[in-house]
């Protein structure tokens, strides 16, 4: 994560850019930060993200103080700041993404459907809809993603923490690609999910793999 706040602001502009090419956002449906100490860089509000430029990053303190920045910030500041000062995140993105939405609408939970879910946290909570901004909406994601890197908010879209912008986004593509998956076989049957017992053997096997040493889980 760069420690200088232009650099900060930019790496931030440039992961809403990164969210409008990949499709992830469609206008001004989205928004992202970084956090370094007690300062995070978010998108301003009514922000089309493809768009997106180092002068439409806003500097908040942990205690949502503007200190830079000529814009307002995401009106889901209240959202970004409850996931840093719950958990140990240093970046956050929030999309509207088709999948994401669309898979709240018809479940209360993503099961586990693939073993990449695992960087995730294992199954995804759909948390209760309540509206934008609000106070009740960020306590019911920040309780959500307690143990989990990824939330689904019903009729509304996605939420993805990291440790850094890199690990956000890859976790907000992970999601959006599990609920396509998860929605394209409830089209068919019920879709199976993976038991505890094959979780546990498939974390067994990737500690195996990096020999006791932290991994990732990835799509290979």
């Amino acid at each position: 994560m760069p420690a200088d706040v232009d650099e900060l602001r930019e790496s931030v502009a440039e992961a809403a850019r990164k969210l409008g090419r990949r499709g992830l956002v469609l206008g001004t449906a989205g928004n992202v930060s970084a956090r370094v100490g007690d300062v995070v860089a978010v998108t301003a509000t009514g922000l089309v993200l493809a768009d997106a430029t180092i002068e439409d990053v806003t500097l908040v303190g942990m205690d949502g103080v503007v200190s830079a920045g000529a814009h307002e910030p995401t009106s889901e500041l209240g959202l970004h700041l409850g996931i840093y000062e719950a958990s140990d995140a240093r970046a956050v993105v929030h999309t509207h993404s088709s999948a994401a939405v669309a898979l709240s609408l018809v479940t209360d939970e993503l099961p586990p459907v693939h073993y990449a879910q695992l960087a995730l946290g294992g199954t995804v909570p759909v948390v209760p809809f309540a509206p934008f901004g609000t106070g009740e909406l960020a306590r019911s994601v920040v309780a959500a993603i307690a143990s989990k890197s990824a939330v689904i908010m019903a009729h509304h879209g996605s939420v993805a923490s990291g440790h850094d912008l890199a690990s956000a986004l890859s976790n907000t593509e992970l999601l959006e690609w599990l609920c396509g998956i998860y929605l394209s076989a409830a089209s068919v049957a019920r879709p199976r999910a993976l038991t505890d017992a094959q979780l546990a053997a498939t974390l067994d096997e990737v500690v195996r793999r990096a020999y006791g040493t932290a991994a990732s889980v990835r799509r290979d």
